[in-house]
C-alpha cells in the first residue's frame, strides 16, 4: 500500500509538473500580452521595452521558465501585473466563494443522487424510476449556468426568496447560506445526475449477480442484501465517477459564479487572462489542477476502504 501511495503521488506530482509547463508556454504563445494590454496600441516602442524589462518579460523564455519553477517551489507566486497585488492575496480571497459553491454542489448532488440512484435501482421500470430517470437526463442536458440562470430567475426575481447577486458582508450563517444555495444548487444537480445514473446502473448490475440472487435463494432479507452486499461492490464505480466529475463541479462553479457575480476563481481567472495577467493566471490554473490531482488520489486510495480486497502494486 505504501508503494502505491508513493507512486501515485510521484505520479500527480509530475502531472502537476506537466500542467505547470503547459500553461506557461501556452500563455506566452497567445498573441498580444500584458504589456499592449497595459499601455494601450497608442505606447511608443521606448514605453514597451521599459516595460518589458520591469516586468522581465524580455528574457529568454527558458530563464523565465526557470524563474518561475522555483518560484513554484519555493512558494513565491509574485504579483499581479496588472494591480501589483500579492497573486497569493488575490486567490486567497477569491478561492473560498468557489470552493464554497462546490462544497455545497457536491452536498447537493450526492444527497441526491446516491438515495435516487438506489431508489431508481430496486424499482426498476416502476414509476419512481422513470422519474428519476427523467430527472438525471434533464440534469444531464442542462449546463450549471443555465439551471443557474433558470433559479435566479424563478427564486429570486419571480419569488423574491433568495438574493441571486454576489455573496454577504455581513458575517453569519444563514446569510451565507442564502446567497450560497442558489449557486451550489446549480452546480450540484448537473453533478448528481451523473452520480444517480452511475449508481443506477451499477446497483442494477450487482443486484443481477450470482451471489445476490443465491442470498436471495436463502432467505437472506432485502435490507441486508442491499446495504451489506450489492452497495460495498456498487459504489466503486461511483466513487471513481464522483471524483472525476469534480471537474465538472469547479467548471460549472466558474460559469455560475458569473451567473450570480461571485467574486471567485472563476472571475479572477477571465479577468486576468483579457489582461493577458500571466502570474495569476497560472496560478489559478495550477490550484484548480491540483485540486483536481489531489482528488483522484484519494479517490483511489479511498478504494481500499469500501472493499479491503482490492490489493495494490502485487500485494497479497
Amino acid at each position: 500500500m505504501r508503494r502505491y501511495i508513493a507512486k501515485r503521488v510521484a505520479h500527480a506530482l509530475f502531472v502537476m509538473w506537466l500542467v505547470a509547463t503547459t500553461v506557461f508556454f501556452g500563455l506566452r504563445a497567445i498573441p498580444g500580452g500584458p504589456v499592449q494590454t497595459m499601455l494601450g496600441q497608442e505606447a511608443t516602442p521606448e514605453a514597451k521595452r521599459a516595460l518589458r524589462d520591469q516586468l522581465g518579460l524580455n528574457d529568454p523564455l527558458p530563464v523565465q521558465y526557470a524563474d518561475f519553477m522555483l518560484d513554484l517551489l519555493t512558494f513565491d507566486f509574485g504579483q499581479s501585473i496588472t494591480t501589483s497585488q500579492s497573486v497569493a492575496t488575490l486567490v486567497g480571497q477569491a478561492a473560498p466563494r468557489t470552493f464554497s459553491v462546490a462544497l455545497v454542489a457536491v452536498v447537493v448532488g450526492l444527497a441526491v443522487a446516491v438515495p435516487a440512484g438506489i431508489v431508481s435501482a430496486t424499482r426498476k421500470r416502476q414509476p419512481v424510476d422513470y422519474v428519476a430517470t427523467v430527472g438525471a437526463f434533464l440534469g444531464l442536458s442542462m449546463p450549471a449556468f443555465f439551471v443557474g440562470i433558470l433559479l435566479a430567475l424563478v427564486f429570486g426575481v419571480w419569488l423574491d426568496l433568495l438574493p441571486i447577486v454576489g455573496l454577504p458582508t455581513e458575517e453569519g450563517f444563514v446569510p451565507w447560506f442564502e446567497h450560497i444555495v442558489l449557486p451550489g444548487i446549480a452546480v450540484g444537480l448537473p453533478y448528481g445526475a451523473v452520480v444517480m445514473r452511475m449508481m443506477r446502473s451499477s446497483l442494477l448490475e450487482v443486484l443481477d449477480e450470482p451471489y445476490m440472487k443465491t442470498a436471495l435463494a436463502k432467505g437472506v432479507g432485502s435490507r441486508t442484501r442491499l446495504y451489506k452486499h450489492a452497495l460495498q461492490n456498487a459504489l466503486i464505480p461511483v466513487v471513481t465517477v464522483a471524483g472525476i466529475q469534480l471537474a465538472l463541479v469547479l467548471v460549472g462553479s466558474v460559469t455560475v459564479e458569473l451567473v450570480f457575480s461571485i467574486q471567485g476563481l472563476g472571475r479572477l481567472l477571465v479577468d486576468s487572462m483579457l489582461d493577458r495577467n500571466y502570474p495569476v493566471t497560472q496560478v489559478v490554473i495550477l490550484l484548480v489542477a491540483g485540486v483536481l490531482v489531489f482528488t483522484n488520489l484519494v479517490v483511489d486510495i479511498a478504494y481500499t476502504a469500501i472493499d479491503p480486497r482490492i490489493r495494490y502494486g502485487g500485494e497479497g
